[in-house]
Parts: C-alpha cells; sequence; structure tokens
C-alpha cells in the first residue's frame, strides 16, 4: 500500500533528521537534584499573581528590566529601545536606542543610566542622552550574552553577568540544554575602566544583585537552579557558596529591596524532559534537533518567590490561569508595590506588597 510506504519513509526521514541534522549544541552530562513539588510545601501552587495589574503602556514588546524613578518606569524592550513611561501609560519617551536587546538597567550615583545589553555588552547613557560603550570583553574572552547589572552604592563598580560566552542572545534555549558552564559573573571598575572576572563555569549567569552594605552579590544559574553567592567585604572575602539551590523553576532576574528580602523571578518552572534526560548527552541532542520545528515544551506560569537574608523563601507567588502575566523576568519592589516586567509579554505589571507577603 502506497499510504505505508509513504509513512515509513516519513519515519526513516524524522529518525534521519533526529539523528544526523547538524547543530553546534554539545550537550554536558549532569545530575540535577529532584525537582520540588508544586502540588505541596513551600512552593505549592497557587493563584496570588492572579491579581497584579497592568502597569504602563499596552502596546511595548518585551519590557525585560525596570527601574521605577519619580513614578515614572524606564525598561528595555525587545527592539532595542530605552523607554520612559508614566504609571498609566500615557506619557513616554524614548531614551535611546542600543541596536540590541537592553536586558538589565541600574542607576550610578553620578546619574548615569547603566545598561546591560544583550548583544552590545555594558553601556551607559548620559544625561545628554548619549550612548557610552564600557565594556565588551574581559580576559580576552569577549561577551556573548550580557544580562544583568548591579551598582554598589560608592559608584566604584558595576557587577554583571555574561550569560553565556560560547551563546548569543536568542539562544538561551540551547545554551541552557547544553549545560556547558561558560556563563561568567564579572566586575567593572569605573575609575580604572578595567573589567575582572569574579566567577566562571556558571551555568546559564543572570541575574545579578547586591545584598546588605554590599557584602556580597548574588548571580542566578538559571542553567542550575541556584542562586550563587560570592562574597565582597569579611573574613569570606574572594570566596563563594550557594545561596539557594534546586529551586522549582529557571530563575531569571533577581533584585533587593535594600533592606531584608531578595525576589526572584522564575522564567517557568522546571521541565521534566529536560531534568530527565540531563544525563544524556545524545537524547538531549535529539531533542535540540527537535525544538528546530516543534514549540519548546515551556509552561506559561507567572512565579516569583520572596526570600529572606537567609536564602529561605518568604513569599510563593504563582498564577498558571489562563492569561496569565507570564514569563516574569524581572521583578523589583518599590514602596508598596511590586513590579513585574517579562522578555515577552506587552505590558509590565505590578501587585499590592501586602498581597505578596501574606
Amino acid at each position: 500500500m502506497r499510504w505505508r510506504r509513504f509513512l515509513l519513509l516519513l519515519i526513516v526521514v524524522v529518525i534521519a533528521y533526529l539523528l544526523l541534522m547538524p547543530t553546534r549544541v554539545e550537550p554536558v552530562a549532569w545530575k540535577p537534584a529532584s525537582a520540588p513539588s508544586l502540588s505541596e510545601g513551600v512552593y505549592a501552587d497557587n493563584q496570588r499573581l492572579k491579581a497584579t495589574e497592568q502597569v504602563g503602556p499596552s502596546d511595548i514588546e518585551g519590557p525585560e528590566a525596570l527601574l521605577l524613578e519619580s513614578d515614572f518606569l524606564i525598561t528595555g524592550l525587545h527592539d532595542g529601545r530605552l523607554i520612559r513611561t508614566s504609571l498609566d501609560g500615557k506619557t513616554r519617551k524614548v531614551l535611546a536606542d542600543t541596536g540590541g536587546r537592553p536586558l538589565g538597567l541600574a542607576r550610578h550615583p553620578n546619574g548615569l543610566l547603566v545598561i546591560a545589553d544583550g548583544v552590545k555588552g555594558l553601556l551607559s547613557l548620559d544625561a545628554q542622552g548619549q550612548l557610552i560603550p564600557l565594556t565588551t570583553a574581559a580576559n580576552d574572552l569577549e561577551f556573548g550574552f550580557t544580562d544583568d547589572v548591579a551598582i554598589d552604592k560608592s559608584g566604584h563598580y558595576a557587577y554583571f553577568s555574561d550569560a553565556s560566552s560560547r551563546w548569543g542572545y536568542g539562544h538561551d534555549g540551547e545554551a541552557i540544554i547544553e549545560h556547558g558552564g561558560d556563563g561568567r559573573l564579572l566586575r567593572y571598575d569605573f575609575q580604572t575602566g578595567k573589567t575582572s572576572v569574579l566567577l566562571d563555569k556558571l551555568e546559564f549567569a543572570n541575574g545579578v544583585t547586591l545584598g546588605p552594605d554590599d557584602a556580597y552579590v548574588l548571580v542566578n544559574e538559571t542553567g542550575a537552579y541556584r542562586i550563587s553567592r560570592f562574597w565582597l567585604t569579611g573574613p569570606k572575602a574572594g570566596t563563594h557558596d550557594v545561596f539557594i539551590d534546586n529551586l522549582p523553576g529557571l530563575p531569571d532576574n533577581l533584585a533587593f529591596n535594600g533592606s531584608n528580602r531578595f525576589w526572584v523571578a522564575l522564567y517557568a518552572p522546571r521541565n521534566a524532559l529536560l531534568d530527565g534526560t540531563a544525563g544524556y548527552p545524545f537524547v538531549r541532542k535529539m531533542i535540540v534537533r527537535a525544538l528546530t520545528v516543534l514549540p519548546k515544551p515551556v509552561e506559561k506560569r507567572g512565579f516569583v518567590l520572596g526570600l529572606d537574608l537567609e536564602g529561605k523563601v518568604i513569599a510563593n507567588l504563582q498564577d498558571a490561569s489562563s492569561g496569565n502575566y507570564s514569563p516574569i523576568t524581572t521583578v523589583r519592589e518599590y514602596g508598596d508595590w511590586l513590579y513585574f516586567g517579562s522578555l515577552k509579554a506587552t505590558h509590565m505589571a505590578r501587585l499590592p506588597l501586602t498581597e505578596a507577603l501574606k
């Protein structure tokens, strides 16, 4: 029968595609801990993020990073623009166009807006609207995916992440599946213009924030489901440890409220297929090939965690209902509100802090 021959041919083509299609991805075997439960315990499913409300304009694409200043939000968009918008979205101004993808923002004490741009490296924007390149490489290795930035109180240093020196912006899926450990935590010295490497071999180095009194810096390792800490002062200075491990999702950006808690945005919950094939590089390579034609199996769930200064969970905010605000990739606490940004949404959102801390 013709249809049987056609079906057999189709099966042969699919198998050949999964086995032989060229790909740069070279997966590394590893063994993640069992994913925490989302049905019970500290990460139990809930709809506490269902109470979020839209803030700012509703027709922007990918408001990833955000800063709130004088009742105006500053954010970076998918098309490379930095905009400043009123909370009601009625007033909007383009501050600059990086020509890349602004992913992290921080204000320097001298007024400069410092930008971690996934394509262009670390930049700054002065009061006249002039973009100034700061750094694009460390130890003779160029940044592949500059992701987030935080500045110490003195304005001496900018701490920032290079998610992957091997994979550029837009290839986060390949980098995480590969698990090659090519992410870095970096420090830029505003006085000397030098860039130094604080930590390397990180699994997709993502969000960055400084802790109390700038004693340490935290960096999200998205591909390892953990937050690592590098000590800057005290007896542990120059050493690093794990702040929290085995998170229930992929940590994206994180922020410190300046007092007593951190907020972590989780891009999505852990994926059973990704975890289950972690020890089988050959299978993961086939998955990479399949995902060039199939949609990524990423659950659409809003997910944010609050942590105390010891890395213990004090808030678990979720929403997996239809029409939720996700993926949440940035979270910042300002006054009585938590503000959220997203790599893919068309607006920003916020939630009363009292609701978040119930």
